[in-house]
């Protein structure tokens, strides 16, 4: 018999169906009775069949109509959410949100990444965020588990005082607690720490949270149970998704607040969210996909909160997210350079032999692939090389050494988080070969912390220096173009305001990029008297990332705009093909419109790497063709996909 569970006011209320052909209307006025029935003064509802209510699905929120039958519009266990006409939506309600990111896919499939605590990469993670893969454990992680937690029953039986197993927490730490309360103070800890405010994390970073907490707790030295892990691989991999708020956290001892918040999730307390439910209770959407809440043992709160996660997953992607923007920044400067109408002498390969930095040397090579009039002729090229123009300004003839810096620093930054990911930063630590629990300091977040500050100022450079480009193309005088790149200037405006939108983003950069981990404020009563800032690090280091990407964005469009006036003339075949790719997603600037929806189109197409898809092999294939020894020592700088990994983690069962 398919059942629903219908959220009316400040209740979930489970309703069976016997014939599924009934009325959406006949469900809500079920749900009606039976909250009428559980209510002393009726819930204020004097005549049932006087109330007029709508029905909205809780995943998305879509409206149903009255008149429809069940069996067409809800699937078994659907959640609804059934509002009263005249009144307010209930406080406890969350609407169904998927945040700011622009990353989530959820695809229901069965590729598994198995977890060892010590193989996992920022480009694994970020696809677990996506959806693309479940979680399983290795039979050695299992081992190192089940091993740990006998080390942690021992120390219980012979009533040992271990901080966090058997005393209380932070300046608590002197006070034993009763065996017969370990269970409680554990969830008293997830509870009392579950004090996070702000917007909720988006699905996909609570599942990328979720996916690096299940990662660290494999490594074997957190006291977790096997069983406890497993019910939390399970809620992974059903997708059901703590209400995790993005504020809260200092960095040390680690994200107590969001991992306190992604723990009392999985206890069946606080809101969760499923691609299958929306928004709801927490044990509504345990129950509605057979799992049932984690019960804590001891050190077991202690050990799902002790750890840089927040930061660490948030870092993640947001090193992901620099790589990729940093990749297609070249290309885009190399289209704004052939509107201009620049030399590409600057990238001979023998200036860049004389300050070898790797970076560097990579963007000349890059700018060199796509730009050889010998490897793909370019008329645009052809029609000025007899012009008097010795050398470009600087945004154009300086780019491998600005780019170059920036692909360096995320390289630094990315190899901080992958062994960030992979590291054990619970408190104490369990050492079953030595029968023994250290206590040190390895939840402190400064490591990934400073790393994301120092990505934020690396990489704030890209949307500089193209707010600069975009400058020189929309400026008559520095592009002979026309004026913000359209016919008719006065009565259009063209690329005018777009620029000052890059102008913003970048001055708003500049403040975000002030390093947080700078700082530091006593907390916990001066037990924990020096901390990361580790949180914000991350949070703004994505923001300024997107910004970024953003700005690119509109000199992608710039330099595409541009290209309209130098016609017949054609640029090279792989810059060809970049501006085939945003002609066919935003057209040719002709004369004003609505310009917003054409610039978040491009900022798509960066985020998905489209531009880096189209020119990738021309660059993979100059390198191939022309100098094969120029290679990057990098497996993955021109490469479209990652090689893979010497040992099989991902598999289709």
């Amino acid at each position: 018999m398919p059942r629903f569970t219908v959220h009316v006011r400040d209740e979930w209320l489970t309703v069976p169906c016997k014939d599924a052909t009934c009325s959406i209307k006949w469900l809500g006025f079920e749900a009606l009775k039976r909250y009428i029935k559980n209510k002393p003064d009726n819930g204020g509802i004097q005549h049932i069949k006087d109330v007029h209510f709508g029905v909205k699905r809780c995943q998305g929120l879509g409206l149903l109509d009255n008149d429809d039958t069940i069996v067409d519009v809800l699937e078994d266990n659907d959640f609804v959410e059934l509002a009263i006409e005249g009144d307010t939506m209930s406080q406890d309600f969350i609407p169904s949100q998927l945040g700011t990111s622009h990353l989530y896919l959820y695809i229901d499939n069965h590729h598994y990444i198995s977890l060892d605590g010590n193989s996992l990469t920022s480009t694994d993670l970020v696809n677990l965020g996506k959806g693309l893969y479940k979680i399983k454990l290795t039979p050695e992680a299992e081992q190192k588990v089940v091993q740990s937690r006998e080390l942690l029953d021992t120390i219980v039986k012979e009533n040992k005082v271990v901080y966090g197993i058997t005393t209380g927490f932070g300046k608590f730490a002197r006070t034993v607690i009763p065996v017969s309360k370990l269970k409680e103070l554990q969830e008293n800890l997830l509870r009392s720490h579950s004090s996070g405010l702000g917007s909720p994390l988006s699905p996909e970073r609570t599942r990328m949270l979720l996916a690096l907490r299940i990662n660290v707790l494999a490594k074997g030295h957190s006291g977790i149970s096997l069983e406890t892990l497993h019910s939390m691989i399970e809620a992974f991999n059903a997708s059901c998704l703590s209400y995790v708020p993005e504020k809260g956290t200092v960095g040390a001892s680690g994200d107590l607040a969001p991992l306190s918040h992604l723990a009392l999730g999985l206890m069946g307390e606080g809101k969760m969210w499923s691609p299958k439910s929306g928004w709801a209770d927490a044990k509504y959407v345990l129950e509605a996909h057979g799992l049932k809440p984690i019960s804590l043992k001891p050190k077991e709160g202690l050990a799902l909160i002790n750890g840089t996660q927040m930061i660490t997953s948030l870092g993640a992607e947001a090193v992901e997210r620099a790589e990729a923007i940093a990749q297609q920044a070249d290309i885009i400067a190399a289209l704004t350079l052939e509107v201009l109408k620049g030399t590409t002498k600057a990238f001979d390969s023998d200036i860049h032999e004389l300050r070898p930095h790797p970076g560097q040397k990579e963007v000349a090579l890059r700018f060199r692939s796509l730009l050889d009039s010998d490897h793909h002729p370019s008329e645009i090229a052809e029609s000025h090389r007899f012009c008097d123009r010795v050398q470009d300004a600087y945004t154009m003839r300086c780019c491998p050494q600005v780019h170059g810096i920036v692909n360096d620093t995320i390289e630094f930054v990315k190899k901080i988080i992958n062994t960030e990911i992979n590291s054990a930063t619970d408190n104490p630590m369990m050492f079953a070969e030595r029968g023994e629990t250290i206590s040190g300091g390895n939840f402190h977040g400064e490591y990934p912390a400073k790393a994301l500050d120092y990505l934020a100022i690396g990489v704030h450079e890209l949307a500089s220096i193209s707010e600069r480009r975009i400058e020189r193309l929309c400026n008559p005088s520095l592009s002979e173009l026309p004026a913000f790149l359209v016919n008719e200037g006065g009565l259009n405006s063209g690329f005018m305001i777009a620029h000052c939108t890059a102008a913003a983003l970048v001055s708003e950069n500049k403040v975000l990029c002030h390093p947080s981990s700078i700082d530091s404020l006593s907390t916990s009563a001066a037990t924990e008297d020096h901390v990361s800032m580790g949180g914000w690090a991350a949070r703004k280091a994505l923001r300024v990332v997107e910004h970024v990407e953003q700005v690119l964005a509109i000199e992608l469009l710039a330099a595409c705009q541009g290209i309209e006036f130098l016609r017949p003339l054609r640029t090279t075949t792989p810059l060809e093909k970049v501006y085939d790719l945003v002609r066919a997603t935003v057209k040719p600037w002709i004369k004003d419109r609505f310009m917003a929806p054409d610039i978040e189109a491009v900022h798509r197409l960066l985020v998905d790497q489209k531009v880096w898809n189209i020119a990738g092999p021309y660059i993979e294939k100059y390198c191939m063709e022309y100098i094969p020894e120029s290679r990057p020592s990098s497996p993955t700088a021109f490469a479209l996909d990652p090689p893979p990994s010497p040992r099989k983690r991902v598999r289709l069962e």
